[in-house]
């Protein structure tokens, strides 16, 4: 398995402990980095201290490649698809949540007005970058639409298997109140395709 950007390693050790032969992590931010070493004692487990624009990797390796509401952080959305698609064995999945392009397109947050707490939606077809807040000032985003994330996939060669827009459960919610609020607007885009048995060789120049 392929982690792109694998952050603590959490996935990493979850999914060795649930039987993955071995998994590989990316992760640039080398605070990250040092605590999922720190936290990983496991052979089968490899972070590499790379973006994910620079990862490499030999064609037809990978059974399942995820990432993790890291996407959103990456300009050449694009690419990284076909290059997880070269990297990827044939009928292997290529499984991502990135946040919702309704909180991407303009994340001011939620506001409160006469009529009670909103969630703002505008420029959800400006393609941009977002300058935002996140602990620490001006954290640069990628705001695209749905239709993007989809189209590119299905372009890249990939077929669709699941779009997911989570809420979060009965249980949750009985246990912290205030997730209510992500009832009203959907916070996470969850994207599983996968790469046919019979997949064509892409060129990615």
């Amino acid at each position: 398995m392929l982690d792109l950007g694998s952050g603590f390693g959490d996935f990493a050790r979850y999914a060795r402990a649930k039987g993955a032969a071995h998994v590989t992590g990316i992760e640039l931010s080398t605070r990250m980095l040092a605590e999922a070493q720190r936290l990983t004692d496991d052979p089968g487990i490899t972070f590499q201290p790379i973006s994910m624009e620079d990862f490499a990797a030999d064609d037809n390796i990978y059974d399942l490649v995820v990432s993790s509401l890291a996407l959103h952080y990456v300009e050449d959305y694009t690419g990284i698809c076909r290059k997880v698609y070269k990297a990827l064995k044939p009928g292997g999945y290529f499984i991502f949540s990135v946040e919702h392009p309704v909180c991407t397109a303009w994340p001011v947050g939620w506001i409160t007005t006469e009529t009670g707490e909103h969630w703002p939606l505008d420029n959800y077809h400006d393609q941009s970058i977002r300058h935002t807040k996140w602990f620490i000032n001006d954290v640069i985003k990628y705001h695209r639409t749905t239709e993007n994330y989809v189209n590119t996939l299905l372009n890249s060669g990939f077929t669709l298997r699941a779009l997911s827009e989570p809420q979060p459960t009965e249980e949750a919610l009985a246990q912290r109140p205030e997730l209510m609020k992500h009832c009203r607007r959907p916070p996470f885009l969850i994207l599983k395709a996968q790469k046919s048995l019979s997949a064509p060789v892409l060129n990615v120049g």
